[in-house]
């Protein structure tokens, strides 16, 4: 009888996993399996997860918080061993954060901050990449009229890209040299919000505008085709490593993408989710660290890798490490990109 319970709870929930096998259940909560980078991770994790000999089941929120706590109280019943969340809302969160510790059951945060202390934090260094897209858009534009496109406003991703951004261009939008004339968050990190919300900063500024910092790939899709409508070419900045982003980079319509090799992540996450159900303590983890750079300041034991900066001058770094093709980076491409030639 549990067993026919737990089939249609998945079946409700739109569950898909291996058959029940030997080993650790891991559970995956997705928040939305929209974007193109997700289905990287996953592959990557579900790799890592099988090969520690467990299970991996998954349910996508589809961008709704009410259903991720639904979501993730079906795969407790179903009973994973550890949960790996990718929390759609930070706040919203919580009470299965609360649910899942009443259970005994460990959680890692995945690329989004839940700010519990008894969650594992596995991200990249967030500030780190908002940092390296106002170093390489400012290298390009050190003086002008910026706009600044940022990410859902539920995503504390948001802010601590923001935070890098500003600590970069902050002398100089003190000085003058920069003003920052349109700042505006995207719901849901949509490339179609980003879009309109650059359509509207170039109407209230008559299209004077001479960098953009856009929070991701995807997003800066939306303000190069608002951009464009325009006749506009200007710098502009993103993060993620899409392929699409990748050959903006190589045609001249994107300054640089920040890659977050989600090959990594999620391998790492499959390992220390599996280390987790197994009963390793949170502050045992392999290269754990204290990370405490949430708006609450709650300690928490943390891994946040280092992102790669892919401009014309090194694209190639993709290219060889097999994230993309040489023909899906290069196609019209414009003179002088390495990896292009």
């Amino acid at each position: 009888m549990r067993n026919a319970l737990i089939i249609a709870v998945i079946a409700a929930a739109g569950f898909s996993s291996a058959a029940l096998a030997e080993g650790k259940k891991i559970g995956v909560s997705w928040a939305s399996f929209q974007e193109e980078r997700w289905k990287i991770d996953e592959a990557a994790m579900v790799a890592a997860i099988e090969a520690a000999g467990n299970t991996y089941v998954n349910a996508d929120a589809q961008s709704s918080s009410t259903k991720q706590l639904a979501d993730i109280e079906a795969l407790i019943t179903q009973g994973v061993d550890a949960l790996i969340i990718n929390a759609w809302d930070k706040d919203a969160i919580g009470p299965a954060i609360e649910l899942a510790a009443a259970q005994g059951i460990p959680v890692v945060g995945y690329d989004r901050l839940i700010e519990d202390a008894r969650t594992f934090y596995l991200t990249f260094d967030n500030v780190g990449v908002g940092r390296i897209i106002a170093e390489e858009v400012s290298k390009v534009a050190p003086k002008g009229n910026y706009a600044i496109i940022k990410g859902d406003p539920g995503d504390p991703n948001a802010g601590f890209l923001l935070q890098g951004m500003m600590s970069v261009i902050q002398g100089a939008v003190d000085s003058g040299d920069i003003k920052i004339v349109g700042e505006a968050f995207s719901d849901g990190w949509k490339p179609e919000s980003a879009q309109t919300n650059m359509e509207q900063i170039l109407t209230a500024n008559n299209n004077a505008i001479d960098a953009v910092l856009s929070q991701n790939d995807g997003m800066a899709g939306g303000v190069v085709a608002a951009l464009g409508a325009q006749g506009l070419v200007i710098p502009v900045g993103g993060q993620d490593g899409d392929l699409a982003a990748i050959n903006r980079v190589a045609r001249g319509s994107q300054t640089v993408s920040v890659w977050k090799d989600a090959r990594q992540l999620g391998k790492a996450a499959g390992e220390i989710a599996s280390a987790l159900a197994n009963g390793d303590a949170l502050d045992s983890i392999a290269g754990a660290s204290k990370f405490s750079g949430g708006e609450k300041g709650v300690e928490m034991n943390a891994i946040l890798l280092a992102p790669t900066p892919l401009t014309k001058d090194n694209l190639n770094v993709a290219i060889d490490a097999g994230h993309i093709t040489k023909a899906q980076a290069c196609e019209g491409a414009m003179a002088g990109v390495v990896g292009c030639e």
